[in-house]
């Protein structure tokens, strides 16, 4: 009997699914790029002609090429795994990274030079350097992926995704809300439902129309700032600015504090998103993945972006929206496209932000569902522990920029005043420092605690009292003896459980349904599986 060859399954790079994927995603990261010109133009003052015929351009060159290369993964992945169904991670200039490098680094230099030249050198020496970092994570992330529990990482996710994604654009809809709402029930009924619109017209590119449609006839857009915008477009080509980088590394050494972390963060947060990608269904390389965003943060700041682009959040949002490998590629080379044409002044003027970001909240949704959908029921307290430092982080953040709103800063205040009015402010500094970080920390050490697996959890807590001591969590910078009273704390953690398990106390066992979970995730740890197979070997099988 002749054997019978599998039957390959066919991978066109285009499917319906892509389209909506494609518009989503591509609304997601037009947003992103219509704000980190806003911000370049309006706090740093940088010209013009810098942003649009230099920045603009380095960073299509790094989106174009990175999407490009997740489309490539995606469709390695599928024909080694014989499926069509395989979705491309998201890729683009990292949001927190925007705003940091704006308000933390090239901000603070141009108040004190008033030289947005200069404020641009720092910043794209920032850049280069978190690009660096997030290299060398890439050959420690794939450890910290295999021993941290899938709760602390998709905790840790949802974090970010319910306060920096999310809530921002959940301020600006509510501002705008006959705007932003019907757009964002469109966005709900077409992404979480099965209802599709007559002739399956996109969804994403449907709800933009809407919200387009109402801003125009409800006043809310100006035909005049159109016509200014359109006069401004012109073609750029980017080029290496090695001159500017190089300036700026001259005097890096204020720079670590925050690329340092925030490096970490890099790495973290896309050792994160491959987990969720996994969760998902697709199991990626995360060395790969760290690699590419590695490459794409120096090669962008080499040719004049202070940008670092990232693996997004959101892959499972894309994949239930039916997105495989080509919307990816096809979202990069049109904003790369729309970046060398100067058209993003003009696309400002027409579309309403209320009609655009209303898809950022969608994912926010959607990651925030999965962190507990997609870990054990056990660990549910571990996924709050992991959120808890991103909430930290973004409430000071929102407390800092009142205040400098007010013209005055938590120094001026004073702890005491601030505790007065109900405003822990202090604490929460401490505890949103390094958030990503402290996060995995912090929900590992929880999950681990709920498992009775005392060593395990021990040993996260005694990473905690080191990364605590050097300041790379729950510290304003890196220095020895940052904050050695929560060091301590953690350090006391430790201990507690090394006694617990000294015990020897049975850890906890899997509930049926982690086997399932496991699988579907791409992994299992052998500790899990070992137990979960005696627990299996003690309870009577059930029928039907």
């Amino acid at each position: 009997m002749v054997p019978t060859k599998p039957t390959v399954v066919p991978l066109p790079f285009w499917v319906r699914g892509d389209t909506n994927a494609f518009f989503g995603f591509g609304v997601n990261v037009l947003v992103n790029v219509l704000t980190l010109t806003g911000l370049c133009l309006a706090v740093v003052n940088l010209p013009e002609g810098e942003v649009f015929g230099t920045i603009l351009p380095a960073l299509g060159i790094a989106l174009v090429a990175g999407n490009v290369y997740y489309t490539h993964l995606a469709r390695r992945l599928a024909r080694r795994e014989n499926r069509a169904d395989v979705t491309a991670l998201p890729y683009g200039p990292s949001v927190p990274h925007m705003f940091i490098v704006i308000f933390v680094i090239m901000l603070p230099i141009y108040l004190r030079t008033r030289d947005p030249v200069r404020a641009w050198e720092a910043g794209l020496a920032w850049a280069f350097i978190i690009g660096v970092i997030v290299l060398i994570g890439a050959f420690v992330g794939p450890y910290i992926r295999r021993y941290a529990p899938r709760a602390a990482l998709l905790g840790t996710l949802a974090g970010i995704s319910i306060t920096f994604i999310s809530m921002n654009p959940a301020g600006q809809m509510w501002r705008m809300a006959w705007i932003a709402l019907p757009v964002f029930a469109l966005l709900l009924i077409g992404l979480l439902t099965d209802v599709k619109l007559p002739f399956n017209f996109p969804i994403g590119l449907a709800a933009l129309l809407l919200g387009t449609a109402i801003g125009w006839a409800g006043g809310a857009m100006s035909v005049p700032d159109v016509t200014a915008a359109a006069r401004d477009i012109a073609i750029a080509v980017p080029s290496v600015k090695l001159d500017l980088l190089l300036t700026g590394l001259a005097d890096m050494a204020p720079l670590l504090a925050t690329a340092i972390p925030l490096g970490v963060y890099n790495f973290t947060e896309g050792m994160t998103n491959v987990e969720s990608a996994a969760t998902a269904g697709d199991n990626y390389n995360l060395r790969s993945v760290l690699l590419a965003d590695g490459a794409g943060a120096v090669i962008g700041a080499a040719l004049g972006s202070p940008f670092p682009p990232a693996v997004y959040v959101g892959h499972p949002g894309w994949k239930a929206a039916g997105g495989r490998s080509g919307y990816s590629m096809a979202t990069g080379v049109v904003i790369a496209l729309l970046c060398f044409l100067g058209m993003f002044g003009l696309l400002a003027a027409i579309f309403p932000t209320a009609a655009i970001v209303p898809i950022l909240l969608y994912i926010g949704l959607l990651i925030g569902a999965q962190a507990f959908q997609a870990t054990p029921r056990a660990h549910a307290a571990a996924v709050v522990a992991a959120l808890i430092p991103n909430i930290a982080a973004w409430a000071t953040g929102q407390i800092d920029n009142a205040l400098a709103a007010a013209g005055t800063t938590a120094n001026a205040v004073g702890d005491e005043a601030l505790n007065g009015a109900g405003v822990v402010y202090d604490g929460l500094l401490v505890l949103g420092q390094g958030a990503i970080l402290a996060g995995l920390v912090l929900g590992a050490t929880v999950v681990f605690i709920i498992d009775k697996r005392f060593v395990r959890a021990a040993i996260f807590a005694g990473s905690g009292a080191v990364l605590s001591f050097i300041g790379l969590i729950h510290g304003e910078r890196i220095e020895w003896n940052a904050n050695g009273p929560v060091a301590l704390g953690y350090l006391f953690v430790a201990a507690i459980c090394a006694v617990f398990a000294l015990g020897r106390i049975a850890p906890r066992v899997p509930d049926p349904e982690e086997a399932d979970l496991d699988r579907r995730h791409g992994r299992a740890d052998p500790v899990a599986t070992a137990e979960r197979t005696d627990a299996d070997q003690r309870t009577p099988a059930v029928s039907g």
